[in-house]
């Protein structure tokens, strides 16, 4: 399976999906500037199956029924949190078929306790 990593996905993913094909889109000389459906269109024409992305809001502004390929989105891109989701990470790509959208829930850690000074 051939997957694209957005922009703001750590790239330490790779590491989760070392079964696949993994490339970023500086890997593949593509502007970072590139909106959400020139990202996917240029991801569909380069055959990848899978983008990775941690844009939530995609799946609200990109019809994904007619595509070839299948949308992964992280609800975290909080590298202490993502370390510790592999296989929620895996099982979401390996889940994702062409025009389907999937969620790789990402925990946030807790917030810091607040002390009060006496």
């Amino acid at each position: 399976m051939r997957i694209l990593l957005d922009r703001n996905v750590p790239e330490k993913v790779r590491a989760f999906l070392s079964k696949h094909e993994v490339r970023t889109i500086s890997e593949m000389g593509w502007s970072p500037r590139l909106k959400n459906g020139e990202l996917l269109n240029a991801a569909e024409a380069d055959g990848f199956d899978v983008v990775l992305t941690c844009d939530q809001n995609i799946r609200y502004q990109q019809n994904l029924s007619l595509r070839k390929l299948g949308l992964v989105v992280l609800t975290s891109n909080l590298w202490p949190s993502v370390r510790n989701c592999g296989s929620a990470i895996q099982a979401a790509v390996e889940n994702a078929t062409p025009g389907s959208f999937q969620t790789a829930t990402v925990p946030l850690p807790p917030l810091p306790r607040r002390t009060n000074p006496q």
